[in-house]
C-alpha cells in the first residue's frame, strides 16, 4: 500500500511538473492565439493578454499579431484608359480580426501578404484600366474653385472627375469585401508613387513644356495689355495735370499783368514825365548790350535829361 502511495505521489509530482513546464503560456499585449490539438484548432481564439492554460505536449499555440500590419506592393506597369503606361507603387494597412479563420484559410502572415498581392494588384489594375491618367496623378480636391484661387488666369487644366484619393478608396472598398472570409480586415490603401515609363516620360515632359510656354505667352500678353492700360492712364493724367497747370499759369499771369498795369497807372498819374522817362530807359535796357554804340540826337529826351544832370 505504501508503495502504491509513493507511485501515485510520483505520478502527481511528474504531472505537476509537466503542467508547469508545458501546460501554461503567456499571451502578450498585441497578440492573439489559437490553440491546436494535433494540428486542428480547439476552442475559441484567445484574444486577451495574460496567463493561459493548455494541455501539455498534446496542444500547441499559434500566435498572431493583433496590431495593424503593413503591405507594400511591387511597382507594376499598368496602362490607363487613355493608353498611357505608368508605374504604380501602392501600400496598404491590414490586420487579423479572426485568428481562427485566418489560421484555417491562410495560415501565416507571409501567405497573407501573397494573398494581398493577388487581390490588391488585380483590383488596382482593373480600376486604373478604367480611368485616364489625369485621374491617377491628381488628387481629388483639385476642384475648379481651388484652381481658380491658385492661378490668376485659371491656367490649370480640367479638374479630375474622381482623382487619386477616390480611386484608392474605391480599391479599398472593392478589396475589403473579400477579406473577411480570410479573417482579415483591410484598413487603408494608398498610392505611394506614380511614375511614367521611359517612352512616355519624354512626351509628357514635352507636353508640360509646351503648356508652360503657352501659359507664359498668355501671361506676357496680359502683362502687355496691363502695361498699355497703365501707360494710357498715366498719359491722360499727365495731360490733365499739364492742362490744369497751364490754365492756372495763364490766370496768375493775367492777374500779375493787371496788377502791373495798375501800378504803372498809379506811377504815371503821379509824374507822367518821369514815368515816360523810366519806360524809355527800360526799352533802352532791352535793346542796348555791352557792344552797342548809342548815337543820340540833341533833341532826344534822354540827351536832354543827361545834359540837365551834367549842368547840376
Amino acid at each position: 500500500m505504501k508503495k502504491i502511495v509513493q507511485i501515485l505521489g510520483l505520478i502527481i509530482v511528474v504531472a505537476a511538473g509537466v503542467t508547469v513546464w508545458d501546460g501554461f503560456y503567456i499571451l502578450k499585449e498585441g497578440e492573439q492565439a489559437v490553440v491546436t490539438q494535433f494540428g486542428a484548432p480547439v476552442g475559441e481564439p484567445q484574444t486577451e493578454a495574460g496567463l493561459k492554460l493548455k494541455m501539455p505536449f498534446i496542444q500547441d499555440i499559434r500566435v498572431f499579431e493583433k496590431k495593424i500590419l503593413m503591405w507594400d506592393g511591387s511597382p507594376n506597369q499598368i496602362p490607363t484608359n487613355d493608353k498611357t503606361f505608368i508605374y504604380l507603387d501602392t501600400t496598404a494597412r491590414w490586420r487579423i480580426i479572426d485568428s481562427l479563420r485566418f489560421l484555417q484559410a491562410v495560415g501565416t502572415e507571409n501567405r497573407a501578404r501573397t494573398l494581398l498581392d493577388d487581390i490588391l494588384d488585380g483590383t488596382l489594375r482593373d480600376l486604373v484600366n478604367k480611368n485616364d491618367l489625369i485621374e491617377i496623378i491628381r488628387s481629388s480636391d483639385w476642384t475648379k474653385d481651388y484652381m481658380t484661387s491658385t492661378s490668376q488666369a485659371g491656367d490649370l487644366i480640367v479638374p479630375p472627375q474622381l482623382g487619386r484619393d477616390k480611386i484608392s478608396q474605391m480599391v479599398l472598398e472593392a478589396a475589403a469585401k473579400v477579406m473577411p472570409q480570410y479573417g482579415i480586415e483591410l484598413i487603408d490603401v494608398m498610392f505611394k508613387r506614380v511614375n511614367y515609363i521611359d517612352s512616355v516620360r519624354e512626351k509628357v515632359y514635352d507636353r508640360m513644356i509646351s503648356e508652360r510656354k503657352r501659359i507664359a505667352a498668355e501671361k506676357r500678353s496680359l502683362g502687355e495689355g496691363r502695361k498699355a492700360e497703365i501707360l494710357g492712364r498715366v498719359e491722360r493724367e499727365l495731360k490733365e495735370i499739364t492742362s490744369k497747370a497751364k490754365r492756372e499759369a495763364v490766370e496768375i499771369e493775367g492777374k500779375a499783368d493787371a496788377e502791373a498795369t495798375k501800378i504803372y497807372g498809379k506811377a504815371y498819374s503821379k509824374d507822367p514825365e518821369f514815368y515816360a522817362f523810366i519806360r524809355s530807359l527800360e526799352s533802352y535796357r532791352d535793346i542796348i548790350t555791352n557792344n552797342t554804340s548809342l548815337v543820340l540826337s540833341s533833341d532826344s529826351d534822354l540827351f536832354k535829361y543827361l545834359e540837365s544832370l551834367k549842368v547840376k
